[in-house]
């Protein structure tokens, strides 16, 4: 996974207006799908093997090849794979969103929603790289130094409830698995609000849960007695971020 990380740190995201200089730097889209060794075949096993509830949402197959030729990474790779055979993942009746190439229930691919979070301007080499969220503004990332200096290539989660990334020491494959097979009751134990399969089935995967008193103050802590809305995922990256901030924290 490593290797397909670097390669994502190197070429990530150039937008969709490329210079001829930057033609030469990117892999055109018949060098990034492998036919050969196709990570898609691993991914559809783990998903066949799963213990959690995994919808797959259906690619558009232009969104999907402009959002793998974005991001730079082989179909060999179960990222790549995902990216480009699906629109992404709803893990858990849509608690967690795999990103993918995006689809109507989850609109925002990849490289798109990475844009104006791990980089600002085409070109920069991102510190870290967005694959997933959850619906309690839960967000994890691929660290590539911009999260940590420890745990490279690790998948870390922004855990809502202290406002800090928490290194999960599993690279992009494991997290994969996680979400198929893993305890997500044991690690959302505390977070799961009586009644919170019928609200969350009533959202999209660009909406996440904003709850009053926030989760991470001390009269949040009972999720039960706090207020909830849905409100748009981006406002709930932007509102933690500032909060971050303002904390002192990373």
């Amino acid at each position: 996974m490593k290797l397909y990380l670097y390669a994502v740190i190197i070429t990530l995201f150039i937008s969709p207006v490329i210079t001829n200089a930057q033609i030469h730097k990117m892999k055109p889209l018949n060098e990034l799908i492998n036919t050969k060794e196709p990570g898609w075949e691993l991914v559809q096993k783990w998903i066949k093997a799963a213990t959690n509830h995994i919808e797959v949402l259906p690619k558009d197959s232009a969104r999907a090849d402009h959002a793998l030729y974005l991001t730079q990474v082989t179909t060999r790779s179960p990222m790549g794979a995902i990216i480009h055979e699906t629109g992404g993942l709803l893990v858990d009746h849509g608690w967690i969103r795999v990103l993918g190439s995006g689809h109507e229930k989850l609109n925002r691919s990849l490289p798109a929603w990475n844009k104006g979070k791990s980089y600002t301007n085409e070109g920069e080499q991102p510190g870290f790289l967005l694959i997933a969220d959850d619906v309690l503004g839960g967000f994890f990332a691929i660290n590539a130094g911009g999260l940590s200096s420890q745990g490279i290539g690790s998948v870390f989660y922004f855990a809502p409830d202290n406002l800090e990334w928490e290194n999960m020491e599993i690279g992009y494959s494991d997290f994969i698995t996680f979400c198929c097979s893993g305890d997500l009751k044991q690690f959302y134990q505390d977070f799961r609000w009586t009644g919170w399969e019928d609200d969350v089935a009533k959202m999209s995967g660009t909406q996440g849960m904003s709850f009053f008193p926030f989760l991470f103050t001390k009269e949040g802590k009972d999720i039960n007695n706090t207020s909830k809305k849905p409100v748009p995922v981006e406002e709930l990256w932007t509102l933690q971020n500032e909060h971050t901030k303002d904390a002192g924290h990373h």
